[in-house]
């Protein structure tokens, strides 16, 4: 189980090396193919090399008056009272949903004896060949991996964001 401090380094340590060109869709489902490489903490010259899929859900508007709904379950009279004051004083706000699901089934790991610059590299040049425009490489931490993922997810949920609601405001639904 990682503390603190691990998810923190994990955080800190994730880059991405290849952004993926496209963004989350506005009204689908998003399937990014990550290539996460990590290096073995306890083995010099061998990298872990995951690839797998990361499915963005359609993100969702949640209105004011769709809070309560939310925070039926689980949240006292004080959030109540919150949700109350945001139908009262925030009726053009609007926040965005987003959902992401982490298919475990559909990721390979292996192991490269080689440095993480030459992996990196290899796996740039293949990404750049196989022209998917929803493709991603990642440095990360190998204790770690997982957080690295989820920090590569709320990147590209603020990356999309912006494009959602524009989106959404052409079509009239804000």
């Amino acid at each position: 189980m990682l503390n603190e401090d691990s998810i923190q380094y994990a955080i800190e340590n994730t880059r991405v090396t290849v952004v993926p060109q496209n963004r989350i869709e506005t009204f689908g489902t998003t399937v990014f193919r990550f290539f996460l490489v990590t290096e073995l903490m306890d083995t010099a010259g061998q990298v872990r090399v995951r690839d797998g899929r990361l499915h963005a859900e359609r993100p969702a508007i949640i209105t004011p008056e769709n809070f309560h709904r939310m925070l039926d379950e689980g949240f006292g009279e004080k959030a109540g009272k919150f949700v109350e004051w945001l139908r009262e004083n925030a009726s053009e706000m609007a926040v965005l949903r987003y959902g992401f699901q982490f298919r475990k089934t559909d990721m390979q790991e292996s192991i490269v004896h080689d440095s993480v610059e030459a992996v990196l590299d290899r796996l740039r040049i293949k990404v750049d060949h196989a022209e998917d425009p929803l493709s991603t490489v990642i440095h990360g931490v190998d204790e770690g991996w997982e957080v690295c993922l989820l920090k590569f997810a709320t990147d590209m949920i603020q990356r999309s964001a912006a494009g959602n609601v524009n989106e959404w405001r052409r079509r009239g639904l804000l």
